[in-house]
C-alpha cells in the first residue's frame, strides 16, 4: 500500500476556503462571509487579493458542480484550468480534486433540493380494505383502495394526504397512468 502523499503547503487553507464556499452556496449557511473566511484562513492577505482567490475558486467549483463532474471529466477540467493564463496552480488543482471526491454527492443533493419549487412525494403506502359500512347496501363488502402520502420538502414539516378509491376510481387511474406513460415514450423516443 503506497503511504499518502504529503499535502503541499497551503492545502489546509485552500480546504477550509473550498469548504467555506460550499457551506455558503450549496448548504445555506448564512453565517459565513467573506470577512470570516479570509480572518480564519487568510489573515495576511490582502482584502483584494483574498477577494480575487475567493472569486477564483467560487468559479471552478460552480463550473465542477455545475457540470456534476466525474473523476475523468474533472481531471481535464482542472488540467486545463492549470494550463490557462490566471489559471490554478496544480497543487491547487489537487486540492480541488480531492475536495470534489469528498464532497460530491452531498452538493449535488443540495442543487436538487435547491431546484425543486413544490412539494415532493417523500413517502407512499397504500392498501385494499373492504367497506364494512355504508349507507346502501350493496356497497358493503366492496375492495376500496387507501392511498396515504407524505408530501413535503426537506428541512420541513410533512404534510399527509389520505384517499380512498373504489374500483371504478382506480381504473380510471391506471387509465390517466398509461396515458401519461404514452405520452413520455412517444416524446423520448428518438427517430
Amino acid at each position: 500500500m503506497a503511504a499518502e502523499q504529503p499535502q503541499p503547503e497551503g492545502s489546509k487553507p485552500l480546504s477550509g476556503l473550498l469548504s467555506g464556499i460550499a457551506q455558503a452556496t450549496y448548504y445555506g449557511h448564512a453565517g459565513i462571509t467573506e470577512e470570516l473566511l479570509r480572518g480564519q484562513l487568510y489573515p495576511e492577505a490582502a482584502p483584494h487579493e483574498f477577494r480575487a482567490l475567493l472569486a477564483k475558486m467560487s468559479g471552478v467549483l460552480k463550473s465542477v458542480a455545475s457540470a456534476d463532474m466525474d473523476l475523468n471529466q474533472l481531471e481535464a477540467f482542472l488540467t486545463a484550468q492549470t494550463k490557462k493564463q490566471g489559471g490554478i496552480t496544480a497543487d491547487q488543482a489537487a486540492v480541488i480534486a480531492k475536495f470534489w471526491k469528498n464532497h460530491r454527492t452531498k452538493i449535488r443533493e443540495s442543487l436538487i433540493n435547491q431546484s425543486r419549487w413544490d412539494n415532493t412525494l417523500k413517502n407512499m403506502n397504500w392498501r385494499v380494505d373492504l367497506k364494512s359500512q355504508s349507507r346502501h347496501v350493496d356497497q358493503i363488502n366492496t375492495p376500496v383502495a387507501i392511498v396515504e402520502m407524505e408530501l413535503g420538502k426537506n428541512g420541513q414539516e410533512s404534510e399527509f394526504l389520505c384517499l380512498e378509491f373504489d374500483e371504478a376510481r382506480v381504473n380510471q387511474m391506471l387509465k390517466k397512468l398509461s396515458e401519461i406513460e404514452k405520452s413520455i415514450t412517444a416524446l423520448t423516443q428518438t427517430t
